[in-house]
């Protein structure tokens, strides 16, 4: 997630204020080494001292968090046993990803453009842009599209309630999935 703020005030934090503001950000938070403590302790400098309008941005990139992806995949796979639309996970997932918008839009050879799929890599892939992934495709699961598509036999109707059985034991407890880990 890429974050942009912009200084409101020329103000300066003092005082009792300043201290509250430094013990949350300097005794809760450290960096993972001494570069990255030196370079926090200048960005948040840099920011009590900018004038009004002064842009800040930063990029915030979560470790991945595990549980969550397994259930993803185990989702995927489950829609993926129902349809005969689709034998393999590498293109059906290329496939949700388009369908998502989880996508960059590339120029074309021809002119145009194309989606090009982003990576849902464990590795590379931040857990904000997961949390959006997931997101994304749970929208488009619900889509009329998508149902005519993986059960084009279906009535729309059917189509649709067949999806919410899937989805619904994934979704279950979602709120306390964000909060408590052992809700999944």
């Amino acid at each position: 997630m890429h974050i942009v703020l912009i200084k409101q005030t020329d103000q300066q934090l003092e005082g009792g204020q300043a201290d509250a503001v430094r013990q949350f950000l300097f005794d809760w938070f450290k960096g993972a080494d001494v570069a990255d403590e030196k370079g926090w302790r200048r960005f948040i400098r840099a920011m009590n001292e900018g004038a009004a309008g002064e842009y800040f941005q930063f990029k915030v990139e979560r470790q991945r968090v595990g549980w969550r992806h397994r259930k993803q995949m185990a989702l995927e796979g489950a829609i993926l046993k129902t349809t005969e639309r689709f034998t393999d996970r590498e293109p059906f997932r290329l496939w949700l990803k388009i369908g998502a918008g989880f996508v960059t839009w590339a120029a074309g050879p021809k002119g145009g453009v194309f989606p090009v799929p982003k990576s849902i890599n464990f590795n590379t892939c931040s857990e904000e842009e997961a949390a959006e992934y997931r997101d994304k495709v749970a929208q488009f699961l619900r889509t009329s599209h998508c149902h005519k598509y993986l059960w084009p036999g279906l009535t729309e109707q059917a189509g649709a309630e067949s999806m919410e059985s899937i989805l619904e034991p994934f979704e279950r407890n979602r709120h306390d999935d964000q909060t408590n880990p052992g809700a999944r």
